[in-house]
């Protein structure tokens, strides 16, 4: 079974945690008064970029930028599809600094850079999935931003509500395992209870063979996943979802970024995909 899982290289990008910290508290993760370790938190880090290339994958790095110690979470600065890129208006006033980094590293590269009118936060809420984006709001990326996302990127958007303060972004709450292609929709891993009644039964109605995680895998960072469409690299702690993936034919690859769950983040939103 495992051999029918066929993967698809990805290009990424990255940025060192060298300033990383938490320094205020915009989640229920972060605490101030809890030191990070950032040697560590830099060799966590290390190791996942060289498991990326291990597998295949591209990584392009970002610079981080002094005074900025959210910067490593690459993933909330933009969703890119198609070669389009729809940047970030972060809700933290903290963190807005951070889209102007990103937005200049994809303008160099040649991309079309979109700015938000509206709060946004990149693949944190927006999730592209085979022929539609599966966006979140309730904490952070507000509607008004899937409209404008719909608008940008001409793909169709589908709206959940996040309803459970510790998964803030949907990333936190859903990964794609593959997004599909000749007919089929793809799949995906969620956590149901991190999303409002009308919003479970939209992802039920989608995802009928979805993967479906339980509490501990979603606190142990379990759906801040990437999935290459066969290795899904993933928080060892999710004990659980690690099971069910391996019964799917999936190849579980663990690896450990625990000094960012301290920030509320975890391997994907270290990762930002570029879809060229």
């Amino acid at each position: 079974m495992t051999e029918s899982r066929v993967p698809r290289r990805r290009r990424y990008l990255v940025c060192e945690p060298r300033h990383f910290a938490v320094q205020y508290a915009i989640n229920p993760w972060m605490h101030p008064d809890a030191p990070v370790d950032v040697g560590r938190a830099q060799a966590q880090w290390q190791t996942l970029m060289d498991v990326y290339r291990d597998h295949g994958h591209t990584v392009e790095t970002v610079a981080p930028v002094p005074g900025l110690p959210d910067m490593v979470f690459a993933a909330n600065a933009a969703v890119v599809v198609g070669g389009r890129v729809l940047g970030s208006l972060f809700h933290a006033p903290e963190r807005r600094p951070e889209s102007v980094p990103y937005e200049a590293w994809f303008k160099a590269a040649g991309y079309d850079v979109y700015h938000p009118e509206s709060v946004c936060e990149g693949e944190g809420d927006f999730v592209p999935a085979g022929r539609w984006i599966l966006a979140g709001t309730g904490f952070r990326t507000t509607r008004e931003a899937h409209r404008e996302a719909q608008e940008f990127l001409g793909v169709p958007v589908i709206g959940l509500t996040l309803v459970d303060p510790y998964f803030y972004h949907l990333d936190t709450a859903l990964f794609v395992l593959d997004e599909g292609g000749d007919g089929s929709d793809g799949n995906i891993v969620y956590y149901p209870e991190a999303f409002s009644p009308g919003s479970r039964e939209v992802l039920a109605r989608l995802y009928p063979d979805a993967v479906i995680a339980t509490r501990q895998d979603a606190m142990a960072f379990g759906l801040n996943s990437v999935s290459d469409g066969r290795h899904v690299f993933v928080a060892p702690g999710a004990t659980d979802l690690i099971a069910r993936l391996t019964e799917r034919g999936y190849v579980p690859v663990p690896v450990d970024l625990s000094e960012f769950q301290k920030a509320g983040g975890g391997i994907k939103c270290c990762t930002q995909e570029i879809r060229s």
